[in-house]
């Protein structure tokens, strides 16, 4: 067992190493929150096919529905992160989840393009609060030793979300159509807000509030050469791994359809296989993580999905995409099991929401570009050789980790 000995206001407190019932309920609620972002992105993905035929337009302008909802997620992760610093980790979650819960349902009544895009936009500012505030609640709930660990459980999250989403693509959208699916995408959602009720704060954060030092402090994200380097790094990373999931989670069920003429049935199984593959992932990431450190962990995996990126899509034999499914998940999702905690590690408290959300969702503002960039090539070349281009990218953020991120393991919270 771990004992952490802390300074409280002039005298010590020892901190146990045991999980308490407060921090599993921090691990279920941000894990539920973070699995309706996997659900409301998925649904898109999978309905894409439907929405083009029912809307008449091509692959670049279905995509850019995608980009545009990322964009959304990226201003409201921004806005809602910098809020949740001010005013609570568990009061902004709660708001994050009434705003995606409204208009992902009016995203079923949109009689065009444009008005869907719009309501996916809102949809994306509900979202974006999810995964910073989540992973900052339960960093700040959980011992350093365990600490990636629990982020990787909340990661998981959004992988179960995926699987959510393709049931409800299989089961209702035969009789109810892409909107029926948007509708049926709401329910979830009462899940995760009910998980929040009679949640308390992280003490860490009620003593900064205790002591009105819980202000806006965007700042500290470039308060030193040091950190200024990290937190570019951090971007670094995130851009990366946000660009290769949207952009191949986003188009593979299409390309499966298009380029090998796979039913959805089929298009199904090798959701599953890949998403199994991505949540051991995740798992083994956190383990190694909190094993090994954080940045060895990284390095491996990032040049490990190099490497079957470019692999996987060279096959145009559905058994051996099933197959090597789950292989690309493990390492290009796997990743997701330690950014929670490593984002915490490198900003104080008064910060940490706002770091979280801030970097990980201009990674995502950048990546919102993936679903168009991949889209676009894909009107002059197949959408196999497109996919298979994101292969580099993961080079680019292995050297961000050998030069710009620091090692975070066994690190204190401040």
């Amino acid at each position: 067992m771990e004992t952490n000995i802390r300074n409280n206001g002039g005298h010590v407190e020892v901190e146990s190493g045991k999980i308490t019932g407060y921090q599993w309920k921090t691990l279920w609620a941000s894990t539920v929150g973070y699995a309706m972002d996997g659900l409301d992105m998925m649904i898109l993905a999978f309905t894409m096919p439907l929405i083009i035929a029912y809307f008449g337009v091509n692959a670049a302008e279905a995509g850019s529905v995608s980009t545009i909802t990322l964009l959304g997620s990226v201003l409201g992760g921004i806005i809602f992160g910098i809020l949740a610093d001010k005013y609570g980790r568990v009061r902004v979650f709660t708001w994050t989840i009434l705003i995606f819960s409204v208009f992902t349902g009016l995203c079923a009544i949109s009689p065009n393009l444009e008005t869907l895009a719009i309501f996916r936009f809102l949809a994306g500012l509900g979202l974006g609060g999810e995964f910073g505030i989540g992973m900052t609640l339960v960093s700040e709930a959980w011992p350093k030793k365990y600490r990636s660990r629990a982020t990787a459980v909340v990661a998981t999250g959004f992988q179960f979300g995926i699987v959510l989403a393709t049931l409800a693509v299989l089961f209702i959208s035969p009789r109810f159509g892409w909107q029926g699916v948007f509708v049926a995408g709401v329910i979830p959602a009462i899940l995760a807000f009910w998980s929040r009720r009679n949640l308390k704060e992280p003490e860490i954060w009620v003593e900064l509030k205790n002591e009105n030092k819980n202000k806006i402090s965007v700042q500290q994200l470039f308060s030193s050469a040091k950190t200024t380097k990290t937190t570019i790094g951090l971007i670094i990373a995130t851009s990366v791994q946000n660009f290769g999931f949207y952009g191949i989670m986003t188009w593979m069920p299409t390309m499966l359809a298009t380029e090998l003429g796979v039913s959805f049935n089929k298009t199904t199984w090798w959701t599953v296989i890949t998403t199994i593959g991505m949540v051991i992932g995740i798992m083994v990431f956190g383990y190694l993580a909190d094993r090994i450190g954080r940045r060895p962990s990284y390095i491996i995996f990032l040049f490990a999905s190099a490497i079957i990126v470019w692999v996987y899509f060279q096959f145009n034999s559905m058994t051996i995409l099933l197959i090597l499914g789950g292989i690309l998940g493990f390492f290009v999702n796997g990743m997701m099991g330690g950014y929670g905690a490593l984002l915490a590690e490198n900003y104080p408290t008064e910060a940490r929401s706002s770091a979280e959300n801030i970097i990980f969702n201009i990674g995502r503002a950048i990546a919102g570009f993936a679903p168009f960039v991949i889209g676009y090539i894909s009107l002059n070349h197949s959408l196999s050789f497109a996919l298979s281009l994101i292969s580099g990218i993961y080079i680019l953020s292995a050297l961000a980790f050998i030069f710009l991120i620091p090692e975070t393991k066994g690190k204190e919270l401040a």
